[in-house]
């Protein structure tokens, strides 16, 4: 597909560019690499004049980053948002034919998140093509795989050394000692032009439970895997309402929630296996280490009181860090400024979802969460997002790089 790239002054028609390539995480059904999102973000900005270079992440699957030089290049503000979607499967709508009804362009990715990429494009071009050059320096960074495991954001995280940017040191094979800095990085997700400042992170595990096999007519020659299971599910289910007994101001309370159980081979067989699924989210301060610890000793004390009773918990299938950013630092000041000067909800929020804003507040990076669109429509079988909030967002992140 050849889209020709459509005026810089307009963030909903390059939506609309946006909306119809297909850029569905390939670990999902449909799945295709980001390289044609690449592709089009890439020419975008070099039609405009503006520095841009690949990060080679997978193969056809490359992280795309613009840079607009400001007045001090020794300090730079990040924009970033992902380039891949989640599957098309169950929605009732055309995913790649953006129509717009009643203010809404609907179409897979609008909301979550291409409308807040569309919205980062169009405010560093326009800046450009306004003659205007930033205090600071100005990166926006296209990711791939934000639905799937965070390996884009991680390979540019691991890969930029500190001071200015230079596009030769940005490679996955530079392996920096120390973190590389920015004075702000604003994430694009659905937050209904919110300044989140505060996320929850994640693990997510299995434990397995391993029994005997026989006949279901003599169980007593088997050893229930299920049984065994439910035991530890109980276990589970009795701790976690423990967690809200403490709470954060902006996230409330962790939650853990079991997602999927698996066991057994047909009803005449005592099952040998049994599985569970698990989701824990994390309030900051809380580590993956030490959450997974606490579960450890959970399933360690059901196994003593349960004869014959086997249980592994396996290695985390996937991990996140909270995010909590300093809500008296400076870049919160300025967005906060920018929100109420154009009438907007300025307070700082919380949210309960993941996204790579931990990863830039890891290294230190006073970091947030700011897109059009609402959490709700975003994965959704009708998802849309209000083009006035892309609009808006476009103006939000224009004068923030402008601050």
């Amino acid at each position: 597909m050849t889209v020709k790239s459509p005026s810089p002054d307009d963030p909903v028609s390059l939506l609309a560019d946006l909306v119809r390539i297909n850029s569905v995480n390939p670990n999902y059904d449909g799945g295709v690499p980001e390289a044609e999102m690449a592709d089009y973000v890439d020419r975008y900005f070099t039609q405009r004049g503006i520095e841009t270079w690949r990060q080679q992440v997978y193969p056809d699957r490359p992280n795309v980053i613009a840079r607009v030089p400001g007045l001090d290049s020794s300090r730079r503000i990040v924009l970033e948002a992902h380039m891949d979607t989640v599957s098309v499967v169950g929605m009732t709508i055309p995913p790649w034919t953006p129509e717009i009804r009643q203010g809404r362009m609907y179409g897979r990715g609008s909301c979550d998140t291409k409308g807040g990429m569309a919205a980062m494009m169009n405010a560093v071009s326009t800046m450009v093509s306004a003659g205007t050059t930033p205090p600071c320096d100005v990166l926006f960074t296209a990711t791939i795989d934000e639905e799937f495991s965070y390996r884009g954001v991680v390979a540019l995280c691991d890969s930029l050394e500190p001071g200015p940017v230079d596009a030769a040191i940005l490679t996955t094979e530079s392996s920096p000692t120390h973190p590389w800095t920015a004075d702000a990085a604003i994430i694009a997700e659905p937050t209904d032009l919110r300044a989140v400042i505060a996320s929850k992170g994640l693990v997510r595990w299995k434990i397995v439970t391993t029994g005997r096999s026989s006949h279901s007519a003599k169980p007593h020659l088997g050893v229930n895997a299920i049984e065994h299971m439910a035991h530890v599910i109980t276990a589970i289910e009795s701790d976690t309402r423990r967690l809200a007994k403490s709470t954060h101001p902006l996230l409330g309370p962790a939650t853990c929630n079991i997602g999927v159980v698996r066991g057994g081979v047909q009803i005449n067989f005592v099952p040998d296996r049994c599985e569970i699924e698990i989701d824990r989210r994390l309030l900051p301060g809380e580590t993956r280490e030490t959450v997974l610890q606490h579960y450890q000793d959970l399933v360690d004390k059901v196994a003593v009181n349960q004869t014959s009773m086997q249980v592994t918990m396996e290695p985390p299938m996937l991990s996140d860090r909270p995010l909590e950013t300093n809500a008296s630092s400076k870049a919160v000041r300025n967005i906060v400024s920018v929100l109420e000067d154009m009438n907007l909800d300025a307070t700082p929020a919380g949210v309960p979802f993941c996204s790579d804003a931990s990863k830039f507040g890891a290294l230190g990076i006073p970091s947030m969460i700011l897109g059009p669109g609402s959490i709700d429509q975003a994965h959704a079988a009708v998802e849309y997002i209000e083009c006035s909030q892309v609009v808006q967002a476009a103006e939000i992140y224009r004068r923030f790089l402008l601050a």
